[in-house]
């Protein structure tokens, strides 16, 4: 039987918040105190590819700030991709820990199709 699920995301899983990185090829985000545009906000900052400030990761909260400035400062595709492979490698673990195999297929628009099965 096939599901279609959607996620709403929140980042609070360090393992998963490592293998997004690994998967982007992104320095994993160090623990820290950024300066943006509202004041200090400390977290996990998180540096993408072509942002000029780290976007901060609450892992209590499960919230991600940031300022791009309007998209002066950095791109939100790169947060948007980070969010994406983040919840991808979160249902991964998750699956897996539930002793369930999974399978992946990046689709034509961009979207990442999992399969999951209960092992055999």
């Amino acid at each position: 039987m096939s599901h279609i699920v959607s996620i709403k995301t929140q980042v609070r899983d360090p393992a998963a918040i490592s293998a997004a990185c690994r998967r982007l090829n992104v320095p994993e985000p160090q623990q820290g105190t950024a300066e943006l545009f509202e004041g200090p906000v400390t977290g996990l900052l998180l540096m993408l590819p072509e942002w000029r400030y780290p976007a901060v990761i609450d892992i209590a909260k499960g919230e991600v700030r940031f300022d791009t400035f309007e998209g002066h400062w950095g791109d939100r595709a790169h947060l948007d991709r980070f969010l994406q492979a983040y919840a991808v490698e979160r249902a991964k673990l998750e699956a897996r820990r539930r002793g369930c195999l999974v399978q992946e297929q990046t689709l034509a628009d961009g979207s990442i199709q999992l399969r999951i099965a209960e092992a055999a």
